[in-house]
């Protein structure tokens, strides 16, 4: 596939993009429609759609990376995916009935009632602050191989590349935000799940394999292997680090996340809302699945026909995350290597227009009360929305053009230890808000907790082997950021002089 047929796929995607944006904007463009899809969305749409918001482009390249990769990670993602189960399930249960009885338009209204303004403010300058850097690593991973296999051969700078995207993202969310976004997930998801079947049928019938044979030659490869139980203290593979830091980082991603909770509160009842957690829940898991599977063929593909992972063209290291796009441009048919690109492209930015809405959202509504009825479709206030959209654009931007230019390893995991040290603290500020009824906290000392924590966690990681008979920490960081914020928060409490009922 050349640079122009690429480019030429990209643009009429992104036309028919622009095109569901124009109708579901018509007439819906003020901040309402923006914020809760008016709060009518269908929970089978919503629940389709979030499979992109949530797989990105990270699952789509790097799972299926790492498959191979030199550390002998095989299938030990699936062991994370199991813990995210149970998370969803949790945050179904627990979370989503807290914010329906509410009715709140951001999820963190919760904390400035429980805990008041101070930790209400810290609660979502972390969202705003966890999302963008998030985010921004996310659509990094598809930037740097649209720049390696489209605009290089054009010589357009990295830095071009990255605002084009992001320009693209902005032209069809500005308007109808939430209200668009839950359209357009749903058609890109629905991309990027063929994308993954028909990725498997193409490879297996290069490989002259039929489903059953394939099945057989990734079980009795050296890829499949899924539950690892040895050398619990030094490893990070094992089952027990995989599952906890699977439930807790999803509880915090997802749950304490006003991104993929804005779609759940789009649906009218809490029931629909639960049904559409449930439903994604099972297809989730069931994608995952497939995702490492690709993953497995990929190599046994690359091995049988000789190709090398490609190395990063800078640093000259392997970049396991190059391998999916390597064989799909270079050494599949024309039919595959557009599935590919179209499966790439949704699952990424799927994830990223789905964030920049979140994010002016979250910033709209915490810091610039735009919420209030008397707000909702002022014309100056539409406008102010906007200028906040282009800010967070702007900013991703920037976050992606440093990463660039200090990364050296795998995104995925990148993407998880940083969700480590930035989400840690709203997880102990909902767990002190939920379980903790009979306090309250002294209110201006709660930002403070919220830098500490990332700090003693930063600090504990560092020494674990010294500190804990050679323990290294993985995805279960989180549990222990989150406890030094709560210990933290019952150092500064005091009884509640009201009775907590929520």
């Amino acid at each position: 596939m050349t640079p122009a047929t690429i480019l030429t796929l990209i643009l009429i995607y992104f036309g028919i993009l622009f095109a569901i944006s124009h109708f579901t904007s018509k007439n819906n463009s003020g901040n309402e429609a923006f914020f809760k899809a008016n709060k009518n969305s269908k929970w089978y749409l919503v629940a389709f759609g979030m499979i992109g918001t949530a797989l990105s482009g990270v699952t789509f390249i790097s799972v299926p990376g790492e498959v191979g990769a030199p550390s002998g990670e095989q299938f030990k993602y699936f062991q994370f995916v199991l813990g995210n189960a149970i998370g969803f399930i949790i945050i179904a249960k627990v979370l989503l009935p807290l914010y329906y009885r509410m009715n709140l338009t951001s999820i963190y209204g919760y904390i400035e009632q429980r805990l008041g303004t101070y930790s209400y403010k810290t609660a979502a300058t972390i969202f705003l602050i966890s999302r963008t850097i998030g985010s921004a690593f996310r659509l990094y991973l598809v930037v740097i191989v649209l720049q390696r296999f489209v605009f290089d051969f054009y010589n357009i700078p990295f830095a071009a590349t990255v605002l084009i995207s992001l320009a693209l993202i902005f032209a069809y969310t500005y308007r109808g935000g939430l209200k668009t976004i839950i359209i357009t997930d749903t058609l890109q998801t629905l991309f990027l799940v063929s994308s993954v079947f028909l990725t498997i049928y193409f490879i297996c019938q290069s490989l002259n394999l039929s489903f059953v044979d394939a099945f057989e030659e990734v079980k009795n490869s050296n890829y499949s292997k899924i539950f690892f139980f040895d050398d619990f203290l030094s490893s990070k593979f094992h089952f027990i680090k995989q599952i906890l830091g699977g439930i807790f980082v999803t509880i915090a991603m997802v749950g304490l996340d006003q991104d993929l909770m804005q779609k759940n509160l789009s649906c009218a009842t809490i029931e629909e809302a639960q049904k559409n957690m449930f439903t994604f829940t099972g297809i989730f898991v069931l994608i995952n699945i497939f995702f490492l599977s690709v993953g497995a063929l990929l190599y046994i593909y690359a091995n049988r026909n000789g190709i090398e992972v490609p190395t990063d063209l800078i640093t000259g290291k392997p970049r396991t995350d190059l391998l999916f796009p390597e064989i799909a441009f270079h050494h599949l048919s024309f039919v595959p290597s557009i599935i590919f690109l179209l499966g790439l492209t949704a699952a990424t930015f799927a994830t990223t227009d789905s964030a920049l809405t979140a994010l002016t959202t979250s910033f709209c509504v915490d810091f610039l009360h735009m919420d209030k009825t008397e707000n909702l479709n002022k014309p100056n206030v539409v406008r102010t929305r906007h200028f906040v959209h282009v800010g967070f654009s702007l900013l991703m931007f920037l976050v992606i053009i440093l990463f660039n230019a200090v990364n050296d390893s795998s995104v995925v995991g990148m993407i998880f230890r940083v969700a480590s040290y930035t989400y840690g603290p709203l997880l102990g500020l909902y767990c002190f808000g939920l379980f903790m009824k009979s306090k309250t906290v002294i209110d201006k000392y709660v930002p403070l907790i919220c830098i500490l924590a990332p700090a003693l966690t930063f600090l504990i990681t560092e020494n674990s082997k010294a500190l804990f008979f050679g323990y290294v920490f993985d995805n279960e960081l989180i549990i222990i950021n989150g406890l030094i914020t709560f210990i933290g928060l019952l150092l500064i409490s005091k009884p509640s002089s009201e009775k907590i009922s929520f």
